[in-house]
């Protein structure tokens, strides 16, 4: 059985794992109220303050699994009745404060929100602090913290907020980027993504009664993935699900790499948009930067296109770690190749809802891309792509590149771009640090370094020539 990083983790998966269940057996309206009964037993103890509250939660897990609140347009959403267990955060004085003398933090505050007791002792008034942090700069003892939730934290964006009673999380559709750093990093599981197994295993069924084709896109980080079953057992286990055959979307990438590689020597300064957390940050953030994004769709987009195009009735689903994918589906852009999108820890869901036995099974093979698509999967990897095209069509042009792994880098390297003073010529830009192989939809991010090496090895069993594998899917 798959071990996930956390028991949170864990949670969202049998949720996921008993919807797809009844979904597949046409019973789901029916099991709603059992299946909270069945992941919270009577008998078995609860984190919450009773086996109630815990049931109502995994209904609401349940919802979320169903494709959550349609009139939120956002993929991520916050369940309130589960986000109620955090401390307020903010700026706080620790006991490291040795009541000196000189009260910097005092003076450096600029709403006078801090007083001092009889012992010299700093205290912060709640009220009126603003949580600009100059006194925390201002200590010189480092004895005030900001303690910042844990989804505050991780969002890079400034996103999310607290509600007006300081309880329950907000997060602001507008600066949301959809990259699901605060779905993995929230302790308590309050902050999911909306899943579309339910949609996707509709088409499954329609494909096994109808006889269309449904395709599964699977991107080229799933080499890092599935530790404990081979990466062709995985292949035969998602065709046992129903899917007609399994395509690489690493494929996409390397139609996108001959194609922004071209681009780039065009136009002598570019930024990727393989990423669509990315993307989305420029939209929202570095609006003056449009102009530097590549015209190209991501790698998704690219090989769905290329499905829809030659078989024009077919169904295209994304597999992969990133929850952004099931916001970018929703682009008219793209929302006319791609039909549906989930990620890794739903893939494992549906595979143990229909009880599939991964490790008896034969091993399948994934032979569409080359070297560099397969690459993709990690940070570093598309500009290795985008050499390597221009090298292939004899292009004469140096890529210098800005690799960005994780939204500061990427800040940094836009705020250059657009104050003129970026010396890189291409800003491959990636929203999860290390690339795709450390997205929210992984099933572990404990060890970044291994999945790298497994991505890698597994591109090294592809074509080597990106022209190779174009021209092997007759593509001109």
């Amino acid at each position: 059985m798959q071990k996930f990083d956390t028991k949170v983790q864990h949670l969202k998966y049998k949720v996921l794992r008993e919807v797809a269940r009844s979904a597949f057996n046409d019973t789901l309206l029916e099991d709603f109220a059992e299946i909270p009964k069945k992941i919270v037993p009577k008998n078995e103890p609860t984190m919450r303050c009773c086996i109630y509250k815990e049931r109502a939660i995994v209904q609401e897990r349940m919802k979320m699994a169903m494709g959550g609140n349609v009139a939120n347009p956002n993929v991520i959403e916050v369940m309130t009745i589960a986000c109620d267990e955090c401390p307020v955060g903010g700026y706080e004085v620790t006991d490291s404060c040795r009541g000196c003398i000189a009260k910097r933090c005092h003076d450096a505050c600029p709403v006078n929100a801090i007083t001092f007791d009889k012992q010299h002792h700093a205290h912060i008034n709640k009220e009126i602090c603003k949580e600009c942090g100059r006194c925390a700069q201002a200590c010189q003892f480092s004895a005030i913290r900001n303690y910042k939730r844990p989804c505050q934290s991780a969002c890079k964006v400034n996103a999310i907020s607290m509600n007006g009673e300081g309880r329950s999380a907000l997060i602001d559709n507008e600066k949301c980027i959809a990259c699901g750093a605060c779905v993995y990093r929230c302790p308590f599981g309050a902050i999911m993504d909306k899943s579309y197994i339910t949609e996707v295993i509709a088409m499954l069924k329609d494909a096994k009664k109808n006889g269309t084709k449904v395709y599964a896109c699977v991107a080229p980080s799933i080499a890092g993935q599935f530790s404990y079953a081979k990466l062709g057992q995985i292949i035969t286990a998602i065709k046992e699900l129903g899917f007609t055959d399994v395509k690489e979307v690493a494929f996409g990438a390397d139609i996108v790499a001959f194609s922004e590689g071209a681009e780039l020597a065009e136009k002598g300064k570019l930024t990727s948009s393989c990423c669509p957390a990315f993307v989305s940050y420029i939209e929202k953030f570095h609006p003056r930067a449009l102009p530097y994004v590549s015209h190209n769709l991501s790698p998704m987009g690219a090989l769905g296109q290329y499905l829809k195009e030659r078989e024009p009735d077919c169904k295209t689903v994304f597999i992969g770690p990133c929850t952004a994918k099931k916001a970018e589906i929703k682009k008219p852009s793209v929302a006319k190749y791609i039909d549906s999108a989930i990620t890794f820890e739903e893939l494992q869901a549906l595979i143990d809802s229909r009880d599939i036995d991964v490790n008896s099974l034969p091993e399948d093979e994934l032979n569409d891309a080359s070297f560099y698509g397969r690459i993709f999967a990690r940070s570093g990897g598309l500009t290795g792509a985008a050499r390597r095209a221009i090298e292939e069509q004899g292009i004469d042009f140096e890529v210098i590149p800005a690799t960005c792994s994780g939204i500061d880098e990427c800040r940094m390297a836009l705020l250059k771009l657009s104050k003129g003073v970026l010396k890189e010529n291409f800003i491959e830009g990636m929203a999860c640090e290390g690339g795709c192989i450390n997205g929210a939809g992984c099933l572990t991010h404990v060890n970044y370094e291994k999945a790298k090496l497994k991505v890698d090895t597994h591109a090294k069993q592809a074509y080597d020539s990106i022209k190779t594998a174009l021209e092997k899917a007759d593509v001109k």
